[in-house]
């Protein structure tokens, strides 16, 4: 048995899910690589996890930095390789279908999509799909969400992103186990994080469907902000399904889970439209 390497990689580390994952990874005794795109993040970060983080200077856009990322990696890892990568990095782009560019959608899948593409391909060898790996073969955690199962308005770019992350994931699972490496999807529900506070509607007043946003989202962030599962209950369950010796193929980390999981996905679709349709 090759040994385990205590080596892990979270995109997007800096807040949110990532930095709950990397917080609590630590804590557990791993060295987290943390994607940041600012030189205060990645110095703010370190301060607050000590000397178990290490800054990674990246945006999940940009190859070039995602490889010198690698070398970087390569060189810190001493011969070990990584015991594990989290996808996390993502965005939200909201809006009505009819009045979002393609432009602005197709930047929601440049970066949950391609992103995670552009990293998983960039250090799988790292993971273990090379000959003679030093340690045991890695794994991967995708971080989807209720979004790559259930579908609401207003949230098509982000769902369709999800969605398709979910597709990927499982052709990723079947591939990969030629090397032993192993993939996760992990699809949280709300969480309670800063990117309740980071979208904007405003480009939208004025519009025919400003009333509706207004209502729906007046609803939606309120009570999302109000009952979301705190950070630290995601990350001590994102770092327990990822010490799993045989994990799941899918988790969904989701607070009140029958109700906000569970009944929703065995629901008839014209059900949730009708739900959706008073909300709107």
């Amino acid at each position: 048995m090759k040994p385990k390497s205590k080596f892990v990689l979270i995109t997007g580390a800096s807040t949110g899910i990532g930095y709950g994952a990397a917080k609590e990874l630590i804590r557990r005794g791993y060295a987290v690589f943390g994607s940041v795109r600012k030189k205060e993040d990645a110095d703010r970060v370190k301060s607050e996890l000590g000397a178990g983080f290490l800054p990674l200077f990246f945006d999940v856009t940009d190859a070039a930095a995602i490889g010198r990322a690698v070398a970087e990696v390569k060189g810190q890892c001493k011969g070990q390789g990584l015991g594990g990568l989290i996808n996390n990095s993502g965005i939200s782009v909201l809006g009505p279908i009819e009045l979002l560019s393609v432009e602005e959608i197709a930047h929601n899948f440049e970066v949950n999509v391609f992103g995670l593409l552009r990293v998983t391909k960039a250090f799988l060898p790292l993971l273990g799909a090379q000959k003679d790996h030093p340690s045991a073969p890695g794994r991967i955690l995708n971080i989807s969400s209720v979004a790559g199962k259930l579908a609401g308005p207003y949230m098509a770019p982000y769902a369709g992103t999800k969605h398709a992350l979910e597709g990927i994931s499982h052709a990723m699972r079947m591939e990969f186990m030629r090397y032993g490496i192993t993939v996760i999807i992990i699809g949280p529900g709300v969480i309670r994080t800063p990117i309740w506070d980071k979208g904007s509607l405003q480009q939208f007043e004025g519009t025919s469907y400003s009333d509706s946003l207004a209502r729906f989202f007046g609803k939606v962030l309120p009570e999302a902000k109000r009952t979301g599962m705190p950070l630290e209950q995601c990350s001590r369950q994102i770092a327990d399904i990822f010490e799993t010796e045989k994990p799941k193929i899918r988790y969904a980390i989701v607070q009140n889970k029958f109700f906000k999981w569970t009944l929703p996905t065995l629901l008839p679709q014209r059900a949730l439209d009708r739900f959706f349709r008073k909300l709107m």
